[in-house]
């Protein structure tokens, strides 16, 4: 069964993510939509959305007609939040497009346009859209993070190494240890794997369940329980 997007949390260009299932029974009933300084939680296979209106240039930095230019596209990025939360998804996407016109460089905006690209089945779209933010900011966790989920069924390496970049702006991303312990089981890296499941684990010890039962010796968040040679 396909993964579903999901998004960690995220504040301007500071990424801040609890521990990632807290909220998962309430995710399945529903996706979450937060707003200026908006956070989500994820839980794997389950569809749960940031939608974030802050850009992340500094004002000061730019001239009047630019600041201008920014704060039409973060109004248009409220905008297509309240549309997003009407059910109005190409709505929100028009809108967003127009913002990522207005302001090329709103990574919010580029984002949230690779989420619904995503959820339509549009996977290139949604892959230039994360890509985009990407090159505004490396290191935003949740792009990084939905972009690993689109690649891993056929480039896992590719996917593996955008969740290293994510566990690296966020050690404590439990659902991207994760997902990079599901990958390095499927490699035969048993080791390693061991490893990662032990980390999310550890920063989210509801994320047990989903480990695979042979892994799950190894899911103790105790640190004697990690298996010999595991790696980060």
């Amino acid at each position: 069964m396909g993964v579903r997007p999901s998004a960690l949390s995220g504040v301007d260009a500071r990424i801040s993510v609890p521990p990632d299932s807290t909220r998962c029974d309430r995710v399945k009933r529903r996706r979450w939509w937060a707003g200026i300084a908006g956070v989500a939680a994820a839980c794997t296979g389950v569809a749960v959305w940031a939608v974030q209106s802050h850009s992340t240039a500094a004002p000061e930095s730019k001239s009047p007609s630019v600041n201008l230019k920014t704060q039409e596209a973060n109004a248009l990025l409220q905008g297509a939040l309240v549309q997003e939360s009407r059910h109005d998804s190409e709505g929100a996407a028009r809108t967003l497009r127009r913002a990522v016109e207005l302001d090329p460089r709103n990574k919010l905006a580029w984002y949230n346009l690779g989420v619904i690209a995503q959820q339509d089945g549009k996977r290139a779209d949604a892959l230039a859209s994360y890509d985009k933010a990407l090159k505004i900011d490396p290191s935003f966790t949740s792009a990084l993070f939905n972009e690993a989920l689109l690649l891993k069924p056929a480039e896992p390496d590719r996917a593996a190494e955008l969740l290293k970049r994510a566990i690296a702006a966020d050690p404590k991303a439990a659902t991207a240890h994760l997902h990079l312990g599901l990958i390095l089981a499927d490699q035969g890296r048993s080791d390693e794997a061991g490893g990662a499941f032990r980390r999310a684990v550890a920063a989210d010890p509801s994320l047990r369940s989903q480990v695979p039962e042979q892994f799950r010796e190894f899911a103790n968040p105790s640190p004697t329980s990690t298996p010999a040679g595991s790696t980060r």
